[in-house]
């Protein structure tokens, strides 16, 4: 009885470690649900900034993929970052955020102006290392942001989708090296 014990419990260990991703001090699940529809960890890196890890990010789609297009297609899909280090305060991803959507759309913001400070403003409380934020496209519904599994709120449109994942996966990506992870490259 005991070594069928001492199995059970090793074989667990096997399947629990096997649904999650380890990057950097963050461990990510390879599958999470927004809006009823099962999401599987495309790829995954880190933000790094001056020898620290910022953020470990990773993108969810229903379907792998390696090709950055997705950004524009109209299906759930999300963007996970976890934040681990005290340096990435809600001023920095504020900054962040506007720069990314300055950068996803070659400066052509002002058609999305007012949806991004409306998604912006979603960031309103202080950030802290251990954080999980989930930037997610729902079909139907729009691009929301959730903190730590709780909704903050939403946005409407393809456009802004787009444009929002163009962050990480556009031409001009926040991080080239996190692109490449995220898109298992």
């Amino acid at each position: 009885m005991k070594k069928i014990s001492i199995l059970l419990i090793v074989l667990i260990t096997m399947l629990s470690a096997q649904a999650q991703t380890k990057v950097g001090d963050a461990i990510l699940p390879n599958t999470i649900k927004f809006n009823g529809e099962n999401l599987t960890i495309n790829g995954a890196g880190l933000r790094e900034k001056l020898f620290f890890d910022i953020y470990a990010g990773a993108l969810y789609l229903k379907q792998k993929s390696n090709k950055a297009s997705v950004a524009g297609l109209d299906e759930t899909m999300a963007v996970r970052v976890h934040v681990l280090s005290g340096m990435m305060s809600r001023k920095k991803m504020e900054a962040a955020l506007r720069n990314g959507f300055v950068k996803s759309t070659n400066n052509k913001t002002a058609p999305l102006q007012d949806r991004i400070e409306k998604f912006i403003g979603f960031v309103s409380e202080e950030i802290e290392s251990g954080q999980i934020f989930d930037m997610v496209y729902e079909k139907g519904k729009g691009n929301v942001l959730y903190k730590n599994g709780v909704e903050k709120g939403f946005v409407e449109g393809l456009d802004f989708k787009k444009a929002l994942f163009n962050i990480w996966l556009g031409n001009d990506p926040v991080d080239k090296g996190l692109k490449n992870e995220m898109l298992g490259s």
